[in-house]
């Protein structure tokens, strides 16, 4: 269980991401009610952003590609415009790279699920302006790759059980809603990076728990949510 303790002793995306908004908040505060200038300060917060990226794709190890992505990429680009090293118009035309990225994730994501599945093993699922609902029954459940672009995504891994823990599962929401059910007694940790999105953990608490964690849910959430429940 020592990977899992290293795991949950690490600072989640999401911690960072918060943190980062309370230290521009403070940065703000006093630069307007003028107690220190901050506005030399200010004009490097993209650079954090960019390191919020970068530290979700190290934790999702490198397959949770599109949210850390986009927010590497916009806060980059903020960055070089805020620093007077490229204008406004000059950034603007390498926005294609932001469907690559989207694209890279889809295709990545299905190569994944063919090498990795062993007796259904792994669970890849993608739903474009619809509804996708997969069920897993794997004795030996690794991960799962879920994509849900204005429409939805459902895995239920109640019947499932793990091999090695913890497993993993990298769930991407833009304009939709990805819901991962699983059972009861599982510890989950959510690294989900929120991007006017959200990521909840929705089952109630319970004061019986074992050490470790047997699920990792990593991922990105634009304009919509993940969410677990049981």
């Amino acid at each position: 269980m020592a990977t899992s303790t290293t795991e949950r002793r690490l600072p989640t995306s999401q911690f960072l991401l918060g943190a980062i908004v309370i230290l521009v908040g403070v940065l703000l505060l006093l630069e307007t009610t003028g107690i220190s200038p901050t506005r030399n300060a200010l004009l490097y917060v993209p650079s954090l952003f960019v390191l919020v990226g970068v530290w979700a794709l190290v934790q999702s190890r490198f397959r949770n590609l599109v949210g850390p992505v986009v927010l590497i990429a916009v806060a980059g680009a903020w960055q070089l415009v805020a620093i007077d090293y490229a204008t406004v118009d000059q950034v603007v035309v390498f926005w294609p790279v932001l469907v690559i990225a989207f694209g890279l994730s889809i295709v990545l994501g299905q190569f994944r699920s063919r090498v990795r599945a062993t007796d259904d093993a792994f669970t890849s699922a993608f739903a474009a302006f619809g509804g996708v609902e997969k069920r897993n029954t794997s004795s030996a459940f690794t991960g799962a790759d879920l994509t849900a672009v204005f429409g939805g995504t459902e895995l239920d891994l109640r019947d499932a059980d793990l091999a090695e823990r913890p497993a993993r599962v990298n769930a991407v929401a833009m304009f939709g809603g990805v819901d991962v059910v699983v059972p009861r007694e599982w510890n989950v940790q959510l690294d989900v990076l929120p991007v006017l999105g959200g990521a909840s953990d929705d089952r109630p608490r319970r004061e019986d728990h074992h050490d470790g964690i047997d699920l990792v849910v990593t991922g990105f959430a634009a304009f919509g949510g993940v969410t677990v429940t049981d």
